[in-house]
């Protein structure tokens, strides 16, 4: 099992938990709106780092945009492995050709 799916079992496993106790059940407790909105700053914020140039700083923000976006998955119900088989279908397939397809 990879790191991310680890962690989207955690997440899936703290839909239930106490809001004052845990983060991720904090953020879901929210609304999926809310949580699309937190994975958007968490985004931004990785934007600004990358055309800062700070790979560290990069690094950091990258993995607080897989953390929210996992949530944000999980608030919609959306299986990290569905997004996984989604990759898979599109490997060996051009980008441009991909595109074009939707």
């Amino acid at each position: 099992m990879s790191i991310l799916e680890e962690l989207a079992a955690t997440i899936d496993a703290r839909k239930g938990a106490d809001p004052d106790t845990s983060w991720t059940a904090k953020l879901l407790s929210k609304g999926p709106e809310k949580v699309a909105e937190k994975f958007g700053e968490e985004a931004v914020e990785a934007i600004v780092e990358a055309v800062k140039g700070d790979s560290e700083a990069l690094t950091a923000e990258a993995a607080d945009v897989l953390y929210h976006l996992l949530v944000m998955l999980a608030s919609r119900d959306v299986k990290l492995a569905d997004v996984l088989k989604e990759l898979e279908r599109r490997t060996g397939t051009s980008g441009i050709e991909e595109k074009a397809s939707r």
